[in-house]
C-alpha cells in the first residue's frame, strides 16, 4: 500500500467513508473519452458536451490549470461546469511564444496564452455555430452562443456543443475570427473556483512521486558532498547487503542505489563506502567568496548601460553603499523526483517539470531532449507526462533529476523512480546567485538625484547554457550575454524607472564552482533590494518623506505611481501607528506588472517582526482575481522568508545547510496580515507569479530604518547593524 493510499484509507475508516482512487495516471481530470471535436491543439469537445482544455504550462500551485481554461471558455462561451483540463504532452505545438520553448517561467503563462488561447476558443465557437447553422439551414450570422449552446435568434432553437461536436469537426477551420471586447467578458475577471481544488483537497491530484508504474523500482543517488566533486571509488558491499537493494552502480552524478522501496534504497546509500575527489571547490568558503566579490567590484566590471556624463557632475550630497544578498535554495515543498521507463522502442517519463521541450541546441532540448539523448532514441519516441508540481520557483526548469531517472532506468532495463531527500535537494540545488551591489548616488542642492553609479558582482545564470563549442568572445556579441553582461543579473537595475540624468550600470561576472539557476523573480530579487533601499537613503538625505520623494520622481511613470499611491493610501501612510511599529515602502516593476508594498514592522532587540503588508498590484487585465491575490500573498511569504531567514553558506566547498532546521521557513506564528489591492487596468495581462517577491525585502529593510535609524544593507536581516 502506497503512502497516499494508506492516508486516505486510514482517514476514511475514521470518518466512515473510504475513497478508492487510482493514481496510475498523472493528468486529472481526464479528457472526455468521447472527444469528437479537436479544432486545435488546446480544445477537445466530446459528444457529452465536456470541454477539455490542454494546459501547456506546469501547474505548481499558481492556478494556471484554471486561468488558461478560463481564456478558452470565455471565447468559446462554454458552460464552466463542463470545463476540464489535461496537461499537454511535450510537443512543438505547445512552445511558449514568448520563450520559444515549452516551459513555465518568467511569469509568462497567461501573458503568452492571452492571444492564442482566446483565438482557439473563438475558432471552436465559430465552427460550432457553423455546424448548427448548416443543420438548421440558416445563416451563421443569425446564431449566437451561451453557456455551451448555440442559439438561433429567430426561432429560439438551441443545440448543445456536445450534439454539434461531430458535425463541427467536419468543417474547415476559419482563417480569422473576432475576439470579444472586454465589456463582453462573463468569465474573465471573475473569482472562479479552481479546477484543481477538489482533487488537491481529496488527494486525487497526482504529483511526481505518485506517478508512473506502481511496480517501478526506486533509486537514490549518492552525490559528492563537495560542489563539483568527482567519484574516485566506491564499495557497494554494504549497500547490497540491505534487504530490497537490487543494484549499485556509477552514474554521471554519483552512485545509484536501486531498490524495491525508497527506504531500502536510502538505507543502502547510507551503507555505501564512497571516496570523492573534492576538486577545486574544496578551498571555497563564504570568506573567499566575499573576497572575490570585493575584487570584482574594484575591477569596475563591464559596462551594461549608461546615460549622461558622470564625470561632469559634482553632487551636493554623495551617498555610497554596498548591498549584499546570499545564495538561496529554492526549498520546494516537494523535493526533486522523476520516474522513467526506458525501452528499446522509446522512453516514457513522468516528471514534475517546468521544462518539457525545446530545440535540441537549447539546454539539451528540455526534459524530452535530454531523455532522447540518454536513451539513444529520437525525440518523437519520448513521451513526457507532466504531473502537478509541489513547488517550482525555477528549480524545476533544470533537468538534472530527469537525466538521472532516464540514465538509471536505461541501466537497469526497468521503470525507475529517482527520489531526492530534503538533504539532497538543499545541498545540490541550482542556487539563487549571490550578489554584491556597490552604489554611489548623488543629490543636487534641491534634493533631486543627479548621479547614480551602480556595479553588480554576481555569477552568471546564462553562462551555463552556452554550448561548449561556442567561444566566450562569440557569446559576447549578442543575446543575454552581450558585452559580457548577464542580463538576468542586471534586470531591475539597468531599467530603473527613477529619472537620474547621469547614470552608469556595470556588471562583473563572478565565477564560483557553485551551481546557480533561476529563483523566483531572478535578478529582480536583489536589484530591487539594492535600488529601493538606496532610493530610501536618498529620500532621507534630501529630508523628504519616502513616499513623497518617490511620487516626485515617478511623475512620468503613471503605473508605478498608481500602485504606490494605492499602497500608501490603504496602509494609512502618514497616520499614527501603535507604539513600537513603523512603516517602510518599496515599488518595483517586473514581468509586466507593477507592485508597491508597505511593510509595518516592529523591532525588539535584534528581532524584526513584520505585522502587516499592504500590497498594490497593477497586472493589467485580471483573469481570476483570486489567483492574483493568492500569488501576491505567496510571493510575499516567499520573499519575506528569504529577507528574514534565507542563506546558503559554503564551507570547504560544501553547503552547510541540510534541512529546514538550519534553512528555516516563515512560521504561521510569524505570518503578517497581508492586504492585496488590485488596480483596475485596461492593459493586456502581466505576470503575477513573481512580481510581488522583489519589493518585500526593501520594504521591510526601509521600515527597520524607520524603527531604528540603522540601514539594512545585507540579507537576511538576522542581525541588525550596529547604530
Amino acid at each position: 500500500m502506497e503512502r497516499r493510499e494508506f492516508i486516505r484509507v486510514a482517514a476514511g475508516v475514521g470518518a466512515g467513508l473510504t475513497l478508492a482512487v487510482s493514481l496510475d495516471g498523472c493528468s486529472e481530470p481526464a479528457p472526455s473519452s468521447t472527444a469528437a471535436f479537436a479544432p486545435n491543439a488546446w480544445i477537445r469537445i466530446g459528444t457529452d458536451g465536456v470541454v477539455t482544455v490542454m494546459v501547456d504550462r506546469s501547474e505548481m500551485g499558481q492556478g494556471i490549470s484554471t486561468a488558461l481554461p478560463m481564456l478558452v471558455a470565455e471565447e468559446l462561451d462554454a458552460d464552466w461546469g463542463l470545463v476540464r483540463y489535461q496537461f499537454a504532452p511535450a510537443n512543438e505545438a505547445y512552445y511558449n511564444p514568448i520563450m520559444k520553448i515549452q516551459a513555465t517561467g518568467g511569469s509568462t503563462s497567461v501573458r503568452a496564452a492571452w492571444g492564442p488561447l482566446r483565438q482557439a476558443g473563438a475558432t471552436a465557437r465559430a465552427m460550432l455555430i457553423g455546424a448548427a447553422a448548416a443543420e438548421w439551414k440558416v445563416r451563421p450570422e443569425e446564431c449566437g452562443t451561451e453557456a455551451g449552446f448555440v442559439v438561433h435568434a429567430g426561432s429560439g432553437r438551441r443545440a448543445g456543443y456536445g450534439a454539434l461536436a461531430e458535425a463541427a469537426a467536419g468543417l474547415p477551420v476559419p482563417a480569422a475570427v473576432t475576439l470579444k471586447k472586454s465589456s463582453e467578458f462573463r468569465l474573465i475577471g471573475q473569482p472562479l473556483r479552481r479546477l484543481d481544488l477538489l482533487d488537491k483537497v481529496t488527494g486525487r491530484a497526482v504529483f511526481g512521486s505518485d506517478a508512473g508504474p506502481r511496480d517501478a523500482l526506486v533509486a537514490v543517488i549518492a552525490r559528492s558532498p563537495t560542489l563539483g566533486g568527482t567519484l574516485v571509488t566506491y564499495d557497494p558491499i554494504g549497500a547490497l547487503a540491505v534487504p530490497g537493494v537490487k543494484q549499485v552502480f556509477q552514474t554521471t552524478s554519483g552512485v545509484a542505489v536501486v531498490a524495491t522501496t525508497f527506504w531500502a534504497a536510502r538505507t543502502g546509500r547510507n551503507a555505501l563506502k564512497v571516496l570523492w575527489n573534492e576538486g577545486v571547490a574544496a578551498a571555497l568558503s563564504d570568506a573567499t567568496i566575499s573576497e572575490e566579490l570585493d575584487t570584482l567590484i574594484a575591477s569596475g566590471g563591464r559596462l551594461a548601460e549608461s546615460a549622461g556624463d558622470l564625470a561632469s557632475v559634482v553632487p551636493a550630497t554623495l551617498l555610497e553603499a554596498v548591498f549584499d544578498v546570499p545564495y538561496l535554495a529554492h526549498a520546494t515543498m516537494e523535493p526533486m523526483n522523476c520516474t522513467a521507463d526506458v525501452r528499446a522502442d522509446g522512453v516514457t517519463v513522468w516528471a514534475p517539470t517546468q521544462f518539457q521541450a525545446a530545440p535540441s541546441f537549447m539546454a539539451g532540448g528540455g526534459a524530452r531532449g535530454v531523455a532522447a539523448s540518454i536513451a539513444g532514441v529520437s525525440v518523437d519516441q519520448v513521451e513526457i507526462h507532466t504531473t502537478h508540481l509541489g513547488g517550482g520557483f525555477g528549480r524545476r526548469s533544470e533537468v538534472d533529476f530527469v537525466r538521472e531517472a532516464v540514465e538509471v532506468s536505461k541501466s537497469v532495463k526497468a521503470p525507475v523512480r529517482v527520489v531526492w531527500t530534503r538533504e539532497d535537494d538543499m545541498q545540490h540545488d541550482f542556487f539563487r546567485p549571490i550578489a554584491r551591489h556597490a552604489i554611489a548616488a548623488g543629490l543636487d542642492a534641491t534634493g533631486a538625484p543627479v548621479l547614480w553609479r551602480h556595479i553588480v558582482a554576481s555569477p552568471s545564470i546564462f553562462a551555463k547554457f552556452l554550448p561548449s563549442f561556442v567561444p566566450e568572445w562569440m557569446a559576447h556579441l549578442a543575446g543575454p550575454l552581450k558585452g559580457g553582461v548577464d542580463q538576468s543579473a542586471m534586470e531591475g537595475a539597468v531599467d530603473m524607472v527613477y529619472p537620474v540624468p547621469n547614470r552608469e550600470f556595470r556588471y562583473a561576472e563572478a565565477r564560483f564552482p557553485v551551481p546557480v539557476g533561476y529563483w523566483r523573480s531572478v535578478g529582480h530579487t536583489h536589484t530591487a533590494f539594492a535600488v529601493e533601499c538606496m532610493i530610501d537613503e536618498l529620500a532621507a538625505a534630501a529630508g523628504r518623506d519616502p513616499v513623497a520623494f518617490r511620487r516626485l520622481l515617478l511623475a512620468d511613470a503613471p503605473r508605478h505611481r498608481a500602485v504606490l499611491d494605492l499602497a500608501a493610501e490603504q496602509s494609512g501612510w502618514g497616520t499614527p501607528l501603535p507604539a513600537g511599529r513603523f512603516r517602510g515602502v518599496a515599488v518595483h516593476e517586473s514581468f509586466g506588472s507593477w507592485v508597491a508594498q508597505v511593510a509595518e514592522v516592529s523591532v525588539t532587540g535584534s528581532v524584526v517582526r513584520v505585522h502587516r503588508v499592504v500590497c498594490a498590484v497593477d497586472c493589467g487585465t485580471v483573469v481570476n482575481p483570486d489567483t492574483v491575490r493568492a500569488q501576491m500573498e505567496g510571493s510575499i511569504v516567499y520573499g519575506l522568508t528569504a529577507a528574514l531567514k534565507g542563506r546558503i553558506s559554503i564551507q570547504g566547498g560544501k553547503v552547510k545547510q541540510t534541512n529546514f532546521h538550519d534553512y528555516p521557513m516563515l512560521r504561521m506564528s510569524e505570518m503578517p496580515v497581508i492586504d492585496v489591492h488590485i488596480v483596475s487596468s485596461p492593459f493586456d495581462p502581466g505576470g503575477v507569479g513573481e512580481p510581488a517577491t522583489p519589493p518585500i525585502a526593501p520594504a521591510v529593510a526601509n521600515a527597520v530604518f524607520a524603527a531604528t535609524g540603522r540601514r539594512v544593507r545585507s540579507l537576511p536581516i538576522t542581525v541588525l547593524p550596529a547604530s
